[in-house]
């Protein structure tokens, strides 16, 4: 049977789906593909010009309410426009459960999902509805925020993605289009050999280390660590880290880095230490490659902080 790839467009209303739809379809050359079906499920500000789709072989079918995204609508869909590709421009306030537990037409296939963010409205959304929009972008393979300008915290939105999608390819747009080139930047110095990483910045450290640790290899780093050490763990080898929520309270993860020790069965489980340590970037099982690898230079006991997370933002 042949597959019919669907491109799946999240994001909340007036984020931009509809004019990045209609740029793929019309722009970039995905009208050649063949027949083009829009499934819309929402009606924004932007709208789609059925005279202009059908110049490019696409029908645009609506979707008014969440109950009426069945299996059923998707197979009658299907039967009736026969559809080469599809495009899924899915209602940025219903639930993505709803999507997930639909059985989509055979030989459909998602190839794709995008997800757009209006930058002004960003950290408005992540203040107040948090879980409503990370749930829209957590499978996202790409996320793009538009509207971005010179004060766009770029540091801090990539970040809150990476913190729930690792995958995730990150894209900044300005309002005429153009790609917002600047460098991300982060709170805290890393020109000099030597970091003190505070409580406050230590997740932001954990996430650039990760994605870049040539950047932090040969540096010493210091900050107040939870030790992870139990019996199963492999000899001279314990893990200084932190509990961090990433997108609620039940949301919460250990992140911290392999740390070589000879003597680490003299370092308790679950104790709290203040570590400083040398970045060594190399070969680690637990990365399954190259990956920033800590080498303790000095090891003290420490009290556990007042409030014994850490966050993204």
């Amino acid at each position: 049977m042949q597959e019919i790839p669907v491109y799946l467009f999240t994001g909340f209303m007036d984020s931009g789906k509809t004019t990045l739809i209609k740029e793929t379809l019309i722009e970039n050359g995905f009208a050649e593909q063949g027949k083009s079906l829009i499934i819309c499920c929402e009606d924004g500000d932007e709208e789609y010009d059925e005279e202009a789709l059908k110049k490019v072989n696409a029908r645009v079918l609506m979707v008014e309410d969440e109950e009426d995204f069945t299996d059923e609508f998707l197979q009658k869909a299907n039967l009736s426009y026969l559809p080469d590709q599809v495009f899924l421009e899915y209602n940025g306030t219903w639930g993505m459960d709803t999507l997930l537990e639909t059985t989509l037409p055979s030989g459909w296939v998602i190839v794709q999902s995008l997800a757009t963010v209006d930058a002004t409205t960003f950290e408005m959304y992540l203040n107040n509805m948090r879980q409503m929009i990370m749930e829209q972008l957590f499978e996202a393979d790409v996320v793009i925020f538009n509207r971005c300008d010179d004060t766009t915290d770029k540091g801090k939105f990539r970040r809150n993605i990476k913190a729930q999608n690792r995958k995730a390819q990150i894209v900044y747009e300005r309002a005429d289009g153009t790609l917002d080139e600047r460098e991300e930047e982060l709170p805290f110095d890393i020109s000099g050999d030597e970091l003190d990483i505070s409580d406050a910045d230590y997740a932001i450290w954990y996430m650039d280390c990760m994605e870049n640790p040539k950047k932090y290899e040969g540096k010493r780093v210091k900050y107040l660590a939870l030790v992870y050490n139990p019996d199963k763990l492999k000899k001279g080898v314990f893990v200084p880290g932190r509990f961090a929520m990433t997108c609620c309270i039940e949301d919460v993860t250990f992140i911290g880095f392999k740390c070589k020790y000879p003597d680490e069965d003299q370092i308790p489980h679950k104790s709290w230490i203040t570590i400083t340590a040398e970045v060594r970037v190399e070969f680690a099982r637990e990365y399954k490659g190259k990956g920033p690898v800590l080498y303790p230079v000095s090891i003290e006991p420490a009290e556990a902080p007042d409030d014994e997370l850490v966050y993204f933002s």
